[in-house]
């Protein structure tokens, strides 16, 4: 299903240097693409696909598990079409960031200030970046595997990472 979707058979077309992985998974698709080409990517999702909803935007910490350490999944939705697609970009640890969706989709805003807030990624060039949910004098990213578990000023878990 996946390879004849028409969202994927148009971002190979057009990105195809850009698209990395495609995967079908209980009738949901995900493609995952490079983080420095996300935004030129959206707004061709948006404006030629018609995605005109970005539902959430999230990320997940993979530490000790892969490189990048972190990925950020873009959830996205075609009121026209009725179809769903998710895209997924990878961000290592060391410049821990990716540019803003923001531009594209002004949902995004409020989602990627939770992102920063509580995995620490950096959305470049975002109107507003700021902490959303914690206090401004928190310290660190609570949502990242390797936070202490008792809070922050406290060393790091170091049992087990699976």
């Amino acid at each position: 299903m996946a390879e004849t979707n028409r969202a994927v058979i148009k971002l190979r077309e057009k990105f195809s240097a850009s698209v990395l992985d495609v995967k079908e998974f209980r009738g949901e698709v995900t493609v995952t693409v490079k983080r420095e080409d996300i935004v030129e990517i959206c707004n061709f999702l948006k404006s030629s696909l018609a995605y005109n909803l970005c539902t959430d935007v999230t990320a997940v910490d993979y530490l000790g598990k892969q490189e990048p350490r972190f990925m950020v999944v873009y959830n996205l939705y075609s009121i026209p079409n009725k179809d769903r697609l998710r895209v997924k970009a990878g961000v290592p640890e060391a410049g821990c960031s990716i540019d803003t969706v923001s531009c594209v989709w002004s949902a995004a805003n409020w989602l990627e200030r939770e992102v920063y807030d509580l995995m620490g990624v950096v959305f470049n060039n975002h109107p507003d970046l700021r902490r959303i949910l914690m206090t401004d004098d928190w310290v660190g990213h609570p949502l990242r595997k390797d936070y202490p578990l008792q809070g922050p000023g406290r060393e790091p878990y170091k049992g087990r990472l699976s």
